[in-house]
């Protein structure tokens, strides 16, 4: 199952909502959103400076991610930002591929 980091900020109503509600409130909101996909959340953590809180989840695919993106973004409250992560071994298969290519301009 792809593995995704997530980072996000709570914005306006989000603020006052986490204040209300508390973090492992927070926490199991996130985890039932995941787990509504057939994903699994791994780690939750909140955190000080650019990013508000970081999730590292596991989702079927690249569309049911997108669509626990596009839903909290569209909720107004949350800002997200979505990375794709890789395995070592996923690497390893990456390195062994040739694809062909052409640098600008050369």
């Amino acid at each position: 199952m792809p593995k995704y980091l997530v980072q996000a900020n709570y914005v306006g109503e989000g603020v006052k909502g986490l204040l209300k509600e508390g973090g492992t409130s927070r926490r199991a909101a996130a985890e039932k959103l995941i787990k509504s996909l057939g994903g699994t959340m791994e780690a939750f953590y909140y955190a000080f400076g650019e990013t508000d809180a970081y999730i590292i989840a596991d989702l079927p695919d690249n569309a049911s991610m997108a669509a626990i993106a596009l839903t909290v973004g569209a909720s107004g409250a949350v800002t997200v930002k979505t990375t794709v992560l890789m395995t070592p071994e996923e690497v390893d298969v990456a390195a062994k591929k040739t694809p062909t290519y052409r640098p600008p301009g050369q």
